[in-house]
């Protein structure tokens, strides 16, 4: 996003504020599912977002990078999420197994069924492995791995310093490895 963009989105220009939504809508939304594992949260949030970068756009410092105002909104409306009564009564009464089907149609022509089996059960052990994390944790290991921010970047964005950020990064890793410790399929 240009700095001209910029400067017109902190005038709430509806092109340059439509330039953002498109810009980071998909990167915004990816963090937040991942941090709530619920896509119905995860679609509220990601508007919840957008309707408050909207409300506070006079706020907003065109200087720098939208990236790390965009993630610390999220991390907010989430850290409010799990604070919500709602939240917490739909923890109590989620399935066993959410979203996932009885039975798959297999295809001759693709890649043998075990292989594709073995992936996807190493993605929900991780997933649920990720869950487990206390959300400080997960948060830094998401942002970490799979957005690509620096250690420096989190602690912007979750109001720590980077050092606290990288101890809590090396302790996710930890409980991590022992959380999934003796369960990898397929060796």
């Amino acid at each position: 996003m240009t700095r001209e963009t910029r400067e017109r989105l902190r005038r709430r220009d509806p092109q340059a504020m439509a330039e953002l939504f498109d810009r980071y809508f998909g990167e915004i939304y990816s963090v937040v599912h991942r941090l709530l594992g619920d896509t119905a949260a995860a679609e509220d949030v990601t508007q919840e977002l957008f309707l408050k970068v909207h409300r506070s756009l006079e706020t907003y410092d065109p200087s720098r990078d939208p990236v790390p105002w965009l993630m610390t909104i999220a991390y907010n409306l989430c850290r409010d999420h799990w604070r919500s009564r709602g939240h917490k009564m739909g923890k109590r009464s989620q399935p066993l197994a959410p979203g996932e089907p009885i039975a798959e149609v297999l295809s001759a022509d693709g890649p043998p069924p075990d292989g594709d089996l073995i992936r996807r059960e190493r993605e929900r052990m991780l997933a649920t492995a990720l869950r487990s994390l206390p959300e400080e944790q997960r948060t830094i290991v998401l942002l970490h791995d799979y957005q690509g921010l620096k250690h420096e970047e989190i602690a912007e964005i979750v109001g720590a310093t980077a050092v606290a950020v990288r101890k809590r990064y090396s302790r996710a890793l930890r409980n991590l490895q022992e959380e999934l410790k003796d369960k990898d399929i397929g060796r």
